[in-house]
C-alpha cells in the first residue's frame, strides 16, 4: 500500500455535496462481501495524532448501512434505520494509507438488526463499532415522548450571524465565528454560563451544517452519515474549554501573537481569551485523545444535515485524566434529533 487509497481516487462528483464525496466508499466485492475502503484520502487535522475521527465514524456507519436489507415483500417492506452506534478509538488512523472496513452481520431480527464494523490498517484494528438498526413503526402508534428543549436564544443568534455573514467578506465572516472550510460549516455561539464556578453547568454551542446541498434527498442514509461526521467536531475540546485550559501554545513574534500550529480550534481558543488571559499562568493540555464515541439517533427522518442544526456540549464529570462530554443536536425547528456521548483522555503537560 503506497498511497492513501487502495484504488486511484476518481474526480469529485460535482452533482454531489462535498461531504458526500469525502465519505464515499469503494466496495471490495472481488475480495469478499461487506468489505469497503475509503475512496478518497481522509483528513488529518493539524496537530492531531491521526485522521479526523468523524470520518471513520461516518464511513463505518455508511458501510453498515449498505448491509441492511432493502424493503421487499419477503420482509414486509420493512425499513430499518440506525438508532444507535457505540464506537471505540483503538489506534490513531494514518491518513497516508487506506482504511479497510469489515462489516459483520451479527443478527437480522424482525424489529432490530445488529452489525459490527472494524476499521483496519496494516492488519490492525484502529476503530470498532457496534450498530443497531430499528424497524420503522415497530413501536406502534402509541408512544411515550419527551425531549430536551433548545435554548431560546439559539435561533436568534443564528439569524444574526447569517445576516452579518451576508454583509461580510470571507475574512470578516471567519472572524464572526463562521467557519466554512472543509465539508461542513459552523457558527459558534458564546459559552453559556461561562462565568459560573460550576463547571458542569457550562455549555459550548455551535450551529453546524454540511456545505452545499446533499443530493440524496429521498433517503436519510447520507444525512445520517453526515451528522455522524459532524458530531465529532469540537467534541474533544469541550472539557478543556469549560475548564479554560490551554490546548495551544502562543508566542510573541515581532509583536504579533503566533500559534505553534493553527486549526479552527486554535482560532477559537485565541478568540475566547484576551491578551491578559494568555499571559496568565495556566495549565496546558499536553495530550488529548478520544477514547469512545456514542451516537443515539432519535429522529432519523428529521435529520437534514445540509440544513442548520444546533450542537450543544456539556461535561458532567472529569477526573483521573479523563473527561465525559454529552452532546445534544437539534434541527432548526427545535426537534432533538440526536444525542452523543464521548469520553476523552486529557493529560496536562
Amino acid at each position: 500500500m503506497s498511497g492513501p487509497t487502495l484504488i486511484r481516487a476518481p474526480p469529485p462528483d460535482p452533482a454531489k455535496s462535498l461531504i458526500e464525496n469525502v465519505l464515499e466508499l469503494t466496495p471490495l466485492t472481488s475480495v469478499a462481501p461487506d468489505i469497503f475502503t475509503n475512496t478518497r484520502e481522509l483528513w488529518h487535522p493539524p496537530g492531531a495524532r491521526g485522521v479526523y475521527g468523524g470520518a471513520v465514524i461516518a464511513q463505518c456507519l455508511s458501510a453498515a448501512q449498505q448491509s441492511i436489507p432493502p424493503p421487499s415483500p419477503s420482509n414486509g417492506h420493512a425499513v430499518f434505520l440506525i438508532h444507535s452506534m457505540h464506537c471505540y478509538f483503538v489506534l490513531a488512523g494514518d491518513s497516508t494509507i487506506p482504511i479497510v472496513y469489515y462489516v459483520e452481520r451479527v443478527r437480522d431480527g424482525k424489529s432490530f438488526i445488529t452489525r459490527t464494523v472494524q476499521a483496519r490498517q496494516k492488519g490492525k484494528c484502529i476503530f470498532t463499532t457496534t450498530l443497531s438498526f430499528v424497524r420503522e413503526g415497530s413501536a406502534g402508534k402509541a408512544t411515550v415522548d419527551h425531549g430536551w428543549t433548545m435554548s431560546e436564544d439559539a435561533v436568534a443568534r443564528l439569524n444574526a450571524a447569517l445576516e452579518e455573514q451576508d454583509a461580510a467578506t470571507d475574512t470578516d465572516a471567519e472572524a464572526l465565528g463562521v467557519q466554512g472550510f472543509g465539508p461542513f460549516e459552523s457558527i459558534r455561539l458564546p459559552i453559556e454560563n461561562n462565568t459560573s464556578p460550576d463547571i458542569q453547568t457550562k455549555k459550548t454551542r455551535q450551529w453546524i451544517k454540511a456545505r452545499g446541498r446533499i443530493s440524496s434527498t429521498d433517503e436519510p442514509q447520507v444525512h445520517l452519515a453526515a451528522l455522524a461526521y459532524m458530531s465529532d467536531s469540537y467534541f474533544i475540546g469541550t472539557v478543556a474549554r469549560v475548564h479554560n485550559l490551554w490546548r495551544f501554545s502562543f508566542s510573541k513574534n515581532r509583536g504579533e501573537k503566533a500559534r505553534i500550529y493553527k486549526d479552527p480550534m486554535a482560532t477559537m481558543e485565541e478568540e475566547e481569551n484576551s491578551d491578559a488571559d494568555r499571559e496568565r499562568p495556566r495549565a496546558i493540555i499536553g495530550m488529548m485523545v478520544s477514547l469512545d464515541h456514542t451516537i443515539y439517533f432519535h429522529r432519523p427522518r428529521e435529520i437534514k444535515a445540509d440544513e442548520w442544526m444546533l450542537s450543544e456540549n456539556e461535561s458532567p464529570w472529569s477526573g483521573d485524566g479523563r473527561g465525559l462530554v454529552f452532546q445534544r443536536i437539534w434541527n432548526r425547528d427545535g426537534v432533538l434529533v440526536a444525542t452523543c456521548v464521548q469520553e476523552v483522555s486529557e493529560i496536562l503537560s
